[in-house]
């Protein structure tokens, strides 16, 4: 699905990640398995971090050695403190060069229901996850002087959504701790962004698009006139993780089709 001979255009020059090591969580599908693939064709070896993820064979196994490239899962729940902390001390040790915090949750309730079960969970996968595995990468690329740290922000980044509290809050974190380190790290050679994808053909929103009013006052407001594919997201990636992205720090780039423009 991923293997689209076309994003070899990407791997020569500015876009080249050439023999780099990079971690992508959610790497089991969707758009963490476009960015997976995508980096890989640009000569990246890859990390794949799901909770899901098989130590045998998948799609992201497949798409990344096809490249030529290397590809080690690990199985890890963000939910998880603890997980989350094995992760982290197991990847300050590999020296990695590109980590993309993708892994993500979504839980729908009317704000005046929402339960803090709920609301919590999504703080702790999307937030609190990057917040770990950034700081404990981030230390050992200052050591280094150089890497790119890239997170998975969302148009609830700029504005509040309906019924999911949690996820907005946690995406406006997001964009917030991506400035942050920004202001941090960029003196020392880490360049720390973000991306926010606009509504994107992938399993988490398929009851919206099978929902013929709804998907058609989506297409409505976005000027390109359609729904993003994932690979649409893995080649602002590519971007933000490659060197054409040297001099951009602390940005939360839209990926949107000018969603946020009207």
């Amino acid at each position: 699905m991923y293997t689209d001979p076309e994003v070899n255009r990407f791997t020569g020059g500015m876009f080249a990640v050439t023999g780099q090591r990079a971690v992508v969580t959610g790497a089991n599908r969707g758009i963490g398995l476009a960015i997976a693939t995508t980096l890989a064709n640009a000569g990246a070896d890859i990390i794949a971090v799901s909770h899901s993820i098989p130590d045998g064979e998948s799609e992201a196994r497949t798409a990344v050695e096809a490249a030529g490239r290397s590809f080690t899962p690990i199985r890890a729940d963000l939910a998880d403190r603890g997980a989350v902390a094995d992760l982290a001390s197991r990847l300050a040790e590999e020296e990695v060069d590109i980590l993309v915090n993708n892994g993500g949750t979504i839980r729908r309730a009317p704000a005046a229901d929402h339960p803090d079960a709920d609301f919590d969970h999504v703080m702790e996968v999307n937030l609190r996850s990057a917040w770990v595995l950034s700081r404990e990468v981030g230390r050992s690329m200052l050591q280094r002087g150089r890497g790119k740290i890239i997170n998975t922000a969302s148009l609830l980044s700029f504005q509040g959504g309906i019924t999911v509290p949690g996820y907005t809050s946690s995406k406006h974190a997001i964009a917030g701790l991506t400035k942050a380190l920004a202001n941090e790290w960029a003196p020392r050679g880490v360049n720390v962004n973000a991306v926010a994808p606009g509504y994107v053909e992938t399993d988490n929103t398929q009851a919206l698009r099978e929902d013929e009013d709804r998907s058609a006052a989506i297409l409505e407001r976005i000027p390109a006139g359609r729904w993003a594919g994932a690979q649409d997201i893995a080649g602002a990636v590519l971007f933000l993780a490659g060197p054409a992205s040297d001099y951009v720090h602390g940005t939360v780039l839209p990926v949107d089709g000018g969603w946020l423009a009207r």
